[in-house]
């Protein structure tokens, strides 16, 4: 598999007839290792390892409707209460991080409502800071750890 740009981990994989199968820890079975689940592992990861979320927070595909259409994201980090944290959106790494990309992801955070936006394909990584009541966004040079300090007040 294609070396990415995250901190590497113990992967557990195994040939299944013509599919390379990968040991997924959150949903505890094999699951087909395709480039985006090859990323999305790392991601979860790099998560539990090396940001502190706990385990039992992250979510992953988890359903939900956009426009009477069900979609699902590819992983969502919970807060203390249950309620969506983080959205991280995956792609392959052949898959570059564009505008559309970041629209699907924008998309679907309409309906998930999560402070804080990663989009990944395991080479190159964006993460935002979402203010709704304020409609802007701003990026940031990391995921934050776990947990995560609510933004600064706006000044007025």
């Amino acid at each position: 598999m294609q070396a990415l740009n995250l901190p590497p981990f113990a992967h557990k994989l195994t040939q299944s007839g013509p599919n390379l199968l990968i040991w997924d820890v959150l949903r505890r079975r094999h699951v087909v290792c395709t480039p985006e689940e090859w990323v999305r592992q790392h991601v979860v990861h790099y998560l539990i390892t090396h940001r502190g979320y706990p385990r039992g927070l992250l979510s992953l595909e988890r359903g939900h409707t956009y426009n009477q259409r069900r979609k699902r994201t590819d992983l969502v980090a919970l807060d203390a209460e249950g309620q969506p944290l983080l959205l991280v959106e995956c792609k392959a790494p052949a898959v570059p991080i564009s505008a559309a990309v970041a629209q699907q992801a924008a998309t679907y955070n309409q309906t998930i409502g999560a402070p804080l936006l990663l989009l990944t394909n395991g080479l190159d990584h964006y993460c935002w800071r979402v203010d709704f009541a304020a409609r802007s966004n701003v990026r940031l040079a990391e995921v934050p750890a776990f947990p995560v300090a609510p933004p600064p007040a706006r000044p007025g």
